[in-house]
């Protein structure tokens, strides 16, 4: 079983429990029904792929029948698709898919927002680990749908050398070696990504190397410039630290290489939309 179906069977077990009651008092069990979904928002759409999975678990005899695509531009009044089937299963689903796609698509519409801004430029878009507790898998895949990209899912997938770590380790120049030296022993092969907070500390990453990525923790837009400058294609570069709207595309224009953003996953507005019976 995949990861995205066990978080659906929780999803489903913590809103069903014993039973829905709602349903079973006052609808015959062998009644059948459809639903759509219907937009009542602008923005990019996310969850469609999850929505026809969240029924599969329900009922795998629901008929889903998708007409957008994750990714898709979306205005107020689309029809994003229909379900056909038991109505207790579409009733059973129907308020977990939608606080599946309304969050994904809330996501996936806020990240295109930023990729739209920094358009022409080598800079990608990055979300953080900021995400709900359980829902990360689908946080980081509406990111993608709306033109981000992942940086690591995890404590696992990537060593990244943050502030407490350097502090904690001794310094830029140890915590490096240590890292390295945990790699070779190990025989993992992730990458790692050390934070620095001034000049310093980067001057200090170019004399010891053996990083991938050097992230730059809020500098300013002309700080980045320099700091770009100075570490001169060496190492990937991260910008990253309270980057809005307003400031990513002179960011962008420094030549990093990556802007971090957690907004995309912890300070959004999801999109509104409904289920309906036809």
């Amino acid at each position: 079983m995949s990861f995205q179906d066990k978080l659906i069977d929780i999803a489903i077990a913590e809103d069903i429990g014993d039973g829905d009651h709602s349903s079973l008092s006052c609808i015959p069990h062998d009644a059948t029904g459809e639903v759509r979904l219907m937009l009542k928002d602008s923005g990019i759409l996310a969850g469609v792929e999850i929505a026809q999975r969240i029924y599969q678990r329900i009922d795998n005899q629901i008929n889903f029948t998708p007409f957008l695509s994750d990714g898709a531009s979306v205005n107020r009044g689309d029809i994003a698709f229909s379900a056909m089937g038991s109505v207790h299963s579409l009733l059973q689903a129907e308020r977990i898919v939608l606080n599946v796609m309304q969050r994904m698509s809330g996501i996936a519409t806020q990240t295109n927002e930023y990729v739209k801004r920094i358009e022409g430029t080598r800079a990608k878009v990055l979300d953080t680990r900021k995400t709900t507790p359980g829902m990360r898998v689908f946080d980081k895949l509406a990111v993608r749908i709306g033109g981000g990209h992942n940086h690591r899912m995890g404590l696992y997938d990537m060593i990244m050398l943050k502030d407490n770590h350097v502090d904690f380790a001794g310094g830029i120049t140890q915590a490096i070696q240590k890292a390295n030296d945990y790699l070779k022993s190990t025989g993992k092969t992730i990458d790692i990504e050390i934070e620095t907070r001034n000049f310093d500390e980067i001057q200090q990453v170019l004399e010891v190397g053996g990083v991938k990525r050097i992230m730059l923790d809020n500098f300013s837009v002309e700080q980045t410039r320099k700091a770009v400058e100075l570490i001169d294609g060496r190492f990937e570069v991260e910008s990253s630290g309270g980057i809005t709207l307003e400031t990513i595309r002179g960011y962008a224009e420094t030549g990093v290489d990556f802007i971090s953003v957690g907004a995309l996953t912890h300070q959004i507005r999801s999109l509104d939309m409904n289920l309906k019976k036809v």
